[in-house]
């Protein structure tokens, strides 16, 4: 984190932190150069008055698909697979409504912007890429980025929805996608979906080596199958010195483990410096969250998918997110609560590895102001009326992107 310069180019006062404190921050260059108690120094820069509202760092969206949203096109009703939850059927269903969708650059806008409004402001999207697709996906979501790159930061995740060794060429495109400029390379299901999980990793940890980027894979796979595969993502992960840099998405099997099988396998992942993303969603057995923080595991969240072709639920309000963890994960304290806002905060910088967050000086002066006495209050009241600023600069308030 850099060092706090002097020179105040806005004091943000009367701002009640998470501590309770209510302080005068002042910004300088995009970062927090000061932290005062409120009126302890008269302000010598122009003024913003927070009224006393509680002021928390941006949140962290973890893992969303900008790609696949119908967010802002017309609504498009849910097909439920045939069998059972299916992620080949699922797949198949999105690519037949993604060829009557409304252009993508314009579905991703408006997710950025709904994402935006609500105080996210550190991103990471999944974005397809595999022999379906090659790299076109990826090409319109780089201008999208590079279009938003005032108002939040994205890192990109090539994504192979339709598997690395089914789908012919693959491998070669996310090697090629991480060239263009994807951040992290993803992975999905290499038991159920390839039905090969030492050939899937070898690629994703492969690719991963050479390009010196981190991986990020989607698990659905329940059971022990899904226990096996994180065993083995681990095992990787140790052998090549890539503490925190792997996260794995979803791990829905964490959640059919008996107590002591969980507990194990909790602390092998905490040793291993592996992330763990869960949504909790509301179908599926989840991560259970408070066993694999109290062993040590960095646990995150993301909207996962809004409005598409997995479900037709999400609203791009990461505290909202954070109450539905909370909700679903039996949390009733105010310190299970605050938990459930680490885990769409800081927790989530951690495994994205995001320099300068956070309410210190030096961080960037990316924050949110929310309408409540404390965390807990705001975790379970989700308030709206919210002000956004990205680097000191108001970006977004009441529920609309400001420019």
């Amino acid at each position: 984190m850099e060092k706090p310069v002097s020179t105040i180019d806005t004091v943000f006062t009367n701002a009640k932190l998470a501590d309770g404190r209510l302080c005068d921050i002042g910004v300088s260059g995009g970062r927090i150069a000061s932290i005062e108690p409120a009126g302890a120094k008269p302000a010598t820069a122009p003024v913003v008055d927070i009224a006393e509202a509680l002021l928390v760092a941006s949140f962290v969206e973890g893992h969303i698909h900008l790609d696949t949203s119908f967010y802002g096109d017309k609504w498009i009703p849910h097909k439920p697979c045939t069998n059972g939850f299916d992620v080949h059927e699922r797949v198949a269903f999105q690519a037949q409504n993604m060829a009557q969708a409304a252009p993508m650059i314009e579905r991703a806008r408006s997710q950025l912007e709904l994402c935006v409004s609500n105080g996210t402001l550190q991103m990471r999207s999944h974005v397809m890429v595999d022999g379906s697709v090659g790299l076109t996906s990826l090409e319109t979501i780089l201008k999208v980025r590079e279009e938003y790159k005032g108002l939040i930061d994205i890192q990109l995740v090539a994504f192979p929805q339709s598997g690395i060794l089914k789908s012919p060429g693959t491998p070669e495109l996310m090697d090629e996608a991480i060239a263009l400029g994807a951040d992290v390379v993803g992975g999905l299901d290499p038991g159920s979906f390839d039905r090969d999980v030492k050939g899937h990793l070898d690629v994703v940890f492969g690719i991963a080596e050479k390009r010196g980027v981190d991986i990020d894979i989607h698990l659905h796979d329940a059971g022990s199958l899904g226990a096996f595969t994180i065993e083995d993502i681990c095992a990787r992960t140790t052998a090549l010195g890539m503490q925190g840099h792997v996260a794995v998405s979803h791990a829905y099997g964490l959640g059919d483990l008996a107590p002591e099988a969980a507990k194990k396998i909790a602390a092998l992942i905490a040793e291993s410096g592996v992330s763990i993303m869960t949504n909790a969603p509301g179908n599926h057995n989840f991560p259970p969250v408070a066993l694999l923080r109290k062993a040590g595991v960095t646990v995150f969240s993301g909207s996962d998918n809004i409005r598409d072709s997995w479900w037709p639920y999400g609203d791009g309000d990461m505290l909202g997110r954070a109450m539905m963890i909370g909700y679903r994960s039996g949390f009733y304290t105010d310190e299970e609560l605050s938990a459930a806002f680490d885990v769409v905060t800081a927790a989530g910088a951690k495994a994205l590895r995001l320099e300068g967050y956070g309410i210190a000086l030096g961080a960037k002066a990316d924050f949110v102001t929310l309408a409540a006495e404390h965390v807990p209050e705001a975790i379970v009241a989700i308030p709206k009326g919210r002000k956004v600023f990205k680097e000191g600069r108001l970006v977004a308030q009441d529920g609309a992107v400001v420019r």
